[in-house]
C-alpha cells in the first residue's frame, strides 16, 4: 500500500477521496438511482402504496433489517488494532454501530405493527426470493470478503442508499399522517433515524474504505469493491422490484382491515 490516505476534505464530499474511489462511486451512481428512486418508494411517498405491497416490502426487508448488527460483527472480527489507525477506526465504528442497528430492529418491529402485522409476520411469513439472495449475499460478502470490500457492500451501499430513499419518504407529510395518531411516533421512528442522524454513517464506512486502502488502489481492488457496491443495488432493486409485482397473501394473522386503515391516504 502507498503512503496512507488522511482525509482533509470535508467527511459528506466525494471530492476529500481518492481520485479512484470517487471514480467507483461515480461507475455505481445508476444502480444507486434505481433503487433510490424505485417505484415502491414514489407510492410510500404519495401514499398511495397498496396495503399488500407495503407488507410484503415490510416482511421480505426483515432478513437484512434483523441480520445486520450480525454483518457489521463478522467484519469485526477482521480488524487487528495493531495494523493501525484504519482499523483501529474501523473498530470503532463496527462497535458504535452494533448497537444502533439492534436498536433499529425493534422500530422495525414497530413499523410493520403499524401496518397491521405480528411479529410472526416477520420472523415466519411469506417473502419475496430477491430479498433472501440480497441476504444471503450481505452475509457471504461480510463472512468471506476483505474487510474494505465488505463495508463497501454494506455499510456504504445498503445504508447510504436506505437513508436516502427514507429521507424521500419522509419529504412530505402523507405517508406518516397515513397512520392513525396513536401508533404514528412509534411507527414512523425507523424512517425518521434513518432519514436524520444516519447520515453520517455510510460517508464513515467510505473514510475507513479509504485508509483502508490508501492513494493508490490495485486494478483487481478497484474492481472488487466496485462489483461489490453494484451487487448489494441490484440486489435491493429486485427485490423492491418483486414486492411490488408479487400479489400473494400474508399468512400468520396480517390483519387487512387494520393495514388498509393504516395506509390510507390523509
Amino acid at each position: 500500500m502507498d503512503r496512507p490516505f488522511v482525509r482533509t476534505g470535508a467527511l459528506m464530499e466525494l471530492a476529500s477521496y481518492p481520485h479512484w474511489l470517487q471514480d467507483v462511486v461515480a461507475a455505481c451512481s445508476d444502480a444507486k438511482h434505481a433503487v433510490v428512486g424505485h417505484e415502491i418508494f414514489q407510492q410510500m411517498h404519495a401514499g398511495v402504496l397498496p396495503p399488500a405491497a407495503m407488507r410484503k416490502f415490510l416482511a421480505s426487508s426483515w432478513p437484512v433489517i434483523e441480520q445486520f448488527p450480525q454483518y457489521m460483527a463478522m467484519n469485526l472480527l477482521k480488524v487487528q488494532y495493531e495494523l493501525g489507525t484504519a482499523h483501529a477506526m474501523a473498530r470503532k465504528y463496527l462497535i458504535r454501530n452494533i448497537r444502533v442497528e439492534q436498536n433499529h430492529v425493534e422500530y422495525w418491529i414497530d413499523w410493520s405493527h403499524g401496518h397491521g402485522m405480528q411479529r410472526d409476520d416477520l420472523l415466519f411469513g411469506w417473502r419475496c426470493s430477491s430479498a433472501d439472495a440480497l441476504s444471503h449475499w450481505c452475509w457471504h460478502t461480510c463472512e468471506r470478503d476483505p474487510l474494505a470490500v465488505a463495508m463497501a457492500a454494506t455499510n456504504f451501499a445498503i445504508e447510504g442508499a436506505t437513508g436516502e430513499w427514507a429521507a424521500f419518504v419522509c419529504s412530505s407529510p402523507v405517508y406518516e399522517r397515513g397512520f392513525p395518531e396513536d401508533v404514528r411516533k412509534p411507527a414512523m421512528k425507523w424512517l425518521r433515524v434513518h432519514a436524520h442522524y444516519d447520515d453520517t454513517h455510510p460517508w464513515e464506512a467510505l473514510e475507513i474504505i479509504a485508509m483502508l486502502i490508501g492513494h493508490r488502489a490495485q486494478r483487481r481492488e478497484i474492481a472488487k469493491i466496485e462489483s461489490a457496491i453494484n451487487k448489494s443495488y441490484e440486489y435491493l432493486r429486485a427485490a423492491f422490484d418483486e414486492c411490488l409485482a408479487t400479489q400473494i397473501h400474508m399468512p400468520f394473522g396480517s390483519r387487512d382491515a387494520a393495514a388498509e386503515k393504516a395506509v390510507a391516504a390523509a
